[in-house]
């Protein structure tokens, strides 16, 4: 059912509002549990840095302690940001009520068995 033209006014007339209020749109941002996968991305890639930076100075220096640390720090916050880079492409990730909800593992795994039965019910009766 679309909206009256009065309806319509009103509802821009909200949105501007909103979109208007700081406080709000940063309310908005700290529930979005995107917004804090990507800070965690931005501070696994200054960790690789840091034992990038680890690695190279204990190899210069000749401490293997050093750079066997470095090494360590890198392959950490690697998988680290994959980890949070998951999360930002999640499809199944939603602020809901300021919590973030997960489907789980089984629940799309039903559902792609379901679309697979569905398509061998549908197929056609000529290929048996």
């Amino acid at each position: 059912m679309p909206l009256s033209e009065h309806e319509q006014r009103l509802f821009d007339q909200i949105e501007r509002s909103l979109a208007e209020d700081p406080k709000f749109a940063s309310a908005v941002r700290a529930n979005d549990p995107r917004f804090h996968a990507r800070r965690r991305i931005l501070v696994a890639a200054f960790l690789i840095i840091l034992g990038l930076a680890l690695l190279v100075f204990g190899t210069a220096s000749s401490n293997a302690l050093l750079a066997v640390g470095g090494f360590v720090v890198m392959l950490g916050s690697a998988a680290f940001a994959m980890q949070s880079r998951r999360k930002v492409n999640a499809p199944d990730l939603h602020a809901v009520g300021g919590t973030a909800t997960r489907r789980t593992r089984q629940t799309r795994k039903a559902g792609f068995i379901d679309r697979l039965e569905d398509r061998w019910r549908q197929r056609p009766e000529g290929h048996r």
